[in-house]
């Protein structure tokens, strides 16, 4: 074997092995916003906004999880991926992935509260997630993975404390990992992100952690997931 061929073939490994088991995309290295990449997610998140559905905010893991989840629930007409928590304006996949923006992988969840309320919402949210792992789910590590589940008035925060309450009592001397927040700005992910999961169904890490994810939580609650899946 030539040394050319020897290190092409190191090269590739580098950059296949963490896709195996990492939301984090590798071939995205551009940190830099083009609005052209966020044209579809943008013109859908001001198309939901015009209904009478209410929202949800959540940031568990990757976003391409969370979304395969969410929209599976019955009650839950659309997902969209994104970004919050941070303090940097338009963040982009790649700026977020340094974990220097402060903001978490997160979804809006639009959801009919005649069929679905916020309470059954965070129970899947919990449901879904290792709820003692800090800054990460799974094989997904760092702030850009931590939990974060935010509240846009009382009630939910009330909600939000009952759940937390609840759990860490069945924990013992466990804590809960995911931070609570005031909402605050909900940033569009790219269009590419939007419905990840659906639209890359052999991706590995789709195979290897989101499906197997999605299971772990459709086999927990099964009464909540539309017929059709």
């Amino acid at each position: 074997m030539t040394t050319q061929r020897l290190l092409s073939q190191i090269f590739t490994l580098i950059f296949l092995i963490p896709s195996l088991g990492s939301c984090q995309d590798k071939t995205t290295i551009n940190t830099g916003y083009n609005a052209q990449d966020f044209t579809q997610s943008v013109k859908r998140i001001e198309e939901m906004d015009q209904t009478e559905l209410s929202k949800a905010y959540f940031a568990s893991g990757c976003f391409w999880c969370v979304e395969a989840i969410y929209e599976r629930l019955t009650g839950v007409v659309e997902v969209v991926s994104g970004y919050a928590g941070g303090h940097t304006p338009y963040p982009t996949y790649g700026a977020s992935n340094t974990g220097l923006t402060g903001h978490a992988e997160a979804v809006v969840v639009y959801y009919d509260p005649d069929q679905i309320d916020f309470a059954t919402l965070l129970n899947v949210y919990f449901a879904s997630q290792n709820i003692s792992q800090f800054n990460g789910q799974g094989p997904d590590h760092g702030s850009q993975y931590r939990s974060i589940i935010f509240y846009q008035n009382q009630e939910e925060a009330e909600i939000i404390n009952q759940q937390i309450k609840a759990l860490e009592k069945q924990l013992g001397q466990g804590k809960v990992a995911a931070e609570v927040q005031a909402f605050d700005k909900f940033w569009p992910a790219e269009d590419y992100h939007q419905n990840y999961e659906a639209n890359h169904p052999y991706h590995p890490y789709i195979v290897n952690t989101s499906i197997p994810r999605l299971k772990r939580v459709m086999t927990k609650l099964p009464e909540l997931f539309k017929k059709s899946e």
